[in-house]
């Protein structure tokens, strides 16, 4: 079959949308897309540079010298790369979360990350997951995903990752941050998250890797 869509995964942060795009992506041959980790990476930069992201001509100014693009691993998933430089370790960091809602919030750095995801889906073949692909950088996708998960759940699998790269965080810590994150996502004036009625939910706070790839599977049968 040679039709190809562009499938958008939505939701909240720490539901594991990047997991199952992943999987889609190589099951499918398509490409794969963190739109998240652009934003993080855009965040790293004005962290290095200690902008104050209050200060919107700061930030404007800021990213006038940042280019996000990601370096192809072969068999392995694409890093992140800012300014020509993978940044995959460096974003992934509790500092980073925890500016990325306020970064992600500031609407020239929305217009700027969603002229090039836009560019990359004209293509097709592309599943991108983040907070607003389905209702604006790909609001005619073929297959959207809306993804959910209990916030215990997801404050626990968040704690875990982290944990296992040898941060020094708690659980509380990052349940807070997920909630912070969560109220400024749903509540931001420029694209916020939001479950519109062209979206299949998929709530894994009780499903395995395996079951919610499965399910997703059949709806992008469905829609192929």
């Amino acid at each position: 079959m040679n039709k190809k869509i562009n499938i958008a995964i939505d939701g909240y942060s720490s539901c594991g949308k990047g997991t199952l795009a992943k999987e889609l992506a190589q099951a499918l041959g398509y490409v794969f897309i963190d739109s998240g980790a652009m934003y993080r990476a855009v965040t790293l930069h004005m962290m290095r540079l200690g902008v104050d992201v209050a200060d919107e001509a700061a930030v404007e100014r800021a990213l006038e010298g940042v280019e996000v693009g990601f370096l192809n691993k072969g068999d392995q998933p694409a890093e992140v790369t800012l300014n020509g430089i993978s940044v995959e370790s460096e974003i992934r960091t509790i500092e980073v979360a925890s500016k990325v809602s306020e970064v992600a919030k500031i609407d020239a750095v929305r217009t700027k990350m969603v002229a090039l995801q836009q560019a990359i889906g004209l293509q097709k073949g592309v599943v991108m997951d983040g907070r607003d692909i389905g209702t604006v950088v790909f609001p005619d996708a073929e297959l959207k995903i809306f993804m959910t998960a209990s916030a215990a759940v997801r404050a626990q699998r968040r704690f875990a990752e982290l944990i296992a790269k040898g941060d020094d965080v708690t659980l509380e810590e990052i349940a807070s941050n997920l909630a912070h994150r969560d109220q400024i996502d749903a509540n931001r004036e420029n694209s916020p998250l939001t479950l519109t009625g062209d979206y299949r939910v998929l709530d894994n706070s009780e499903l395995s890797r395996e079951a919610q790839f499965s399910m997703a599977l059949d709806w992008v049968n469905q829609a192929l």
